[in-house]
Parts: C-alpha cells; sequence; structure tokens
C-alpha cells in the first residue's frame, strides 16, 4: 500500500488558482476523506494524486519517490468516480477483466480469474458477473465500478463522491460497506466529498478544504469538538451547531443583556465580543432555565426532536428526545452546558483554543 505527502502543492489554472499551499501526509492504509463545498479543490487534490493534473508548484511523493513527472500508470493508484464509467454492452465479468487484459498487464486468464472472483466475493456481486451492466441498478453499478479497482490490487483507491449520485439509503449501506472493505484490504484510501455525514462516519481523519486551502486537519472527534474556525465548526455537525454573536462579561456570556445571558465555563476569556458556538446536544430545554423562547420549527428525528427557538432575533437549536411534546409558538426554557460553549474571535472566526495554540 501506500503512503501519500504533500510538499506546498500549489495547482492553478490560468489566474485562477485551485489549490494554494497544501501541505499533507496521509498514512499508509488509512481512510482520509477530503471534506468541504463545491469549488473547495477536493477534486483538483485527487486528480494530483492520480497524475491527471500536474502540480503548478511543489512536490508530491508516494511512499517517499517523487512522482511530480510520473504519469498516472506509473502511479499503481485506481480512481472511482462519481459516474460509473461502465461499459454498458460487457457483461459485469467482462467489465472487470478488462483492465487486466490490457497491454500493460496482460495477465493470464487464471489469474484474472482468480481477482475477479475474489472482488466478486468482496463485495457479493457474484450473481451479476454474467449480467450486462446496463441491466444493473446505481448501487449495483456503483460495487462494480469499485470492483473494476479491486482487481487492479492498486497501491492507493481514490474515491471522488462515488456515492453521490445514490439515494439515502444505498448510500447509507454503502458507507458502511467501504468502510468495511477498506479495513479488510488494508488499503490506503482517500475520498472525497461534500456530505460531512459521509465524512465523520467513514474517515480515520478529515482534511478539510475551503477555497483551495486546508483549514484544518484531525479525527472526526477533533474536528467536531474542537474545530478551529466558525466555518469549520458549521460544516461539520448535523444539525449544524448554534453561532450567536454576543459579548464576555465577568464569567458570563451576553447574547441580548438581560434576556439571553448564560454561564461560561471556565475558558478565562477576556471580556469583548466573541461569537459563541454551542451544539443542539448541548442545549438544555427544562423548566426554571435561564432563557425563555418561543418553538420557531420543530424537526422530528425519529429517536428525537431538534427545537428551533426564536429569542428576540437569535434562533437557538436544540436537541429534545422524542417523546417531549412542544408546539409552535410554546415558550420553553432553556440553558447549556457551560463547559461545551466554544468561544470564536468576533473578527477572524478563530476558536480561541485554537489561537492560543
Amino acid at each position: 500500500m501506500a503512503r501519500i505527502r504533500f510538499e506546498n502543492i500549489s495547482k492553478t489554472f490560468g489566474q485562477h488558482t485551485a489549490v494554494e499551499d497544501l501541505d499533507l501526509d496521509i498514512a499508509d492504509g488509512e481512510f482520509f476523506v477530503l471534506l468541504g463545498p463545491t469549488g473547495a479543490g477536493k477534486t483538483t487534490t485527487l486528480r494530483m494524486i492520480a497524475g491527471l493534473e500536474k502540480p503548478s508548484v511543489g512536490r508530491m511523493y508516494i511512499n517517499e519517490q517523487d512522482v511530480n513527472d510520473w504519469g498516472p500508470a506509473e502511479r499503481d493508484v485506481a480512481l472511482v468516480l462519481q459516474q460509473y464509467s461502465l461499459y454498458p454492452r460487457l457483461t459485469v465479468r467482462d467489465n472487470l477483466a478488462f483492465p487486466l487484459r490490457s497491454r500493460v498487464r496482460n495477465l493470464p486468464p487464471a489469474e484474472i480469474e482468480k481477482r475477479i472472483e475474489y472482488a466478486a466475493r468482496t463485495l457479493r456481486i457474484g450473481h451479476l458477473l454474467d449480467r450486462k451492466t446496463d441491466r444493473l441498478s446505481g448501487g449495483e453499478m456503483q460495487r462494480v465500478s469499485i470492483g473494476r479497482a479491486i482487481v487492479r490490487e492498486p497501491q492507493v483507491f481514490l474515491m471522488d463522491e462515488p456515492l453521490s449520485a445514490l439515494d439515502a439509503k444505498l448510500r447509507e449501506a454503502l458507507r458502511t460497506e467501504l468502510k468495511d472493505l477498506q479495513m479488510r484490504l488494508g488499503a490506503t484510501f482517500i475520498f472525497v466529498t461534500h456530505d460531512q455525514v459521509e465524512a465523520m462516519t467513514m474517515g480515520d481523519r478529515i482534511a478539510i478544504l475551503n477555497r483551495g486551502k486546508i483549514v484544518q486537519v484531525g479525527t472526526p472527534q477533533q474536528v467536531y469538538s474542537n474545530p478551529r474556525d466558525t466555518f469549520v465548526a458549521s460544516f461539520v455537525g448535523s444539525p449544524a451547531i448554534n453561532l450567536l454573536n454576543g459579548r464576555v462579561s465577568g464569567n458570563g456570556a451576553v447574547v441580548t443583556p438581560s434576556t439571553f445571558e448564560l454561564p461560561l465555563g471556565g475558558q478565562g476569556a477576556s471580556e469583548g465580543a466573541y461569537t459563541f458556538g454551542i451544539r443542539p446536544e448541548d442545549v438544555r430545554v427544562e423548566s426554571g432555565a435561564p432563557v425563555e423562547g418561543r418553538v420557531h420549527d420543530i424537526e422530528n428525528h425519529g429517536i428525537e426532536k431538534i427545537v428551533t427557538l426564536r429569542v428576540g432575533e437569535n434562533f437557538v437549536r436544540a436537541s429534545v428526545p422524542a417523546r417531549v411534546e412542544v408546539s409552535l409558538e410554546d415558550p420553553l426554557r432553556f440553558g447549556w452546558n457551560p463547559e461545551k460553549v466554544m468561544l470564536f474571535d468576533a473578527k477572524t472566526g478563530v476558536n480561541l483554543r485554537h489561537k492560543a495554540a
């Protein structure tokens, strides 16, 4: 398998900078996720690893070998795309065999059959081998597409939003299967997505990109519980974090004087303007709590409800058990866990914990 390392990589297209000053070290056998909004530079980064784009500046290493001048075939990587890239008039078996019969590999028939059987068993598509791919469902076609990558036995699997065209239930099932597959193969997976649920459930580590730059790299738990700035905080987490503008006064947070004041944990922040971040699960809805809000919206999520409370011009999302009976415009009192409140610089948006570091 492979370790991937970027050193000060930048990529420009004319006057547009797609990726800037990228430093990354992806460990051998890691499931690494590139997460960010559309246009963040995720796909460009993946294409540079594949050798389909050459960096404008910087060096790239695979297993400590400089590969800047290597073509895609020399890098021994497999790319799985959102589009299935299958030959519709060929059977699944022939689609899986196709990359193994190329002039580059030209494997003997026995070895080809062995690899096809392994991929089919791994992905549970053995019953589809003699069916033409234009007769398959979307999930089945994506499994075959992944199978074409597996039979090649590459150093690195590169996946560019491979689940985004599938329905929600199938995406959930394939997320689990892909993570299980990566662990069984012990392979290096680099997975591009704009879906933070995919990133959080699959990644060993996540790199969050915005406008071509890496904002933060860490485990899912690290980026969730200690985001570097308000962009990461708002991008990671479902339901979304509450971000409230206010001031620190004494040992408390003042969002609106008198009507919206809550205590803070021992964070030692000086008095002044801040953005307060609190996850919905850390907002406590209970009688006798310090602040009163009106129910503005209710989302039923099965095991819980996400209740949006309105306090003046501010809105606060809170997670409550599904059994809690609430109606629109009901008055509800709430507080928060002061130890879980994040403080962000009001001007730069940087988390004070990262600013101190």
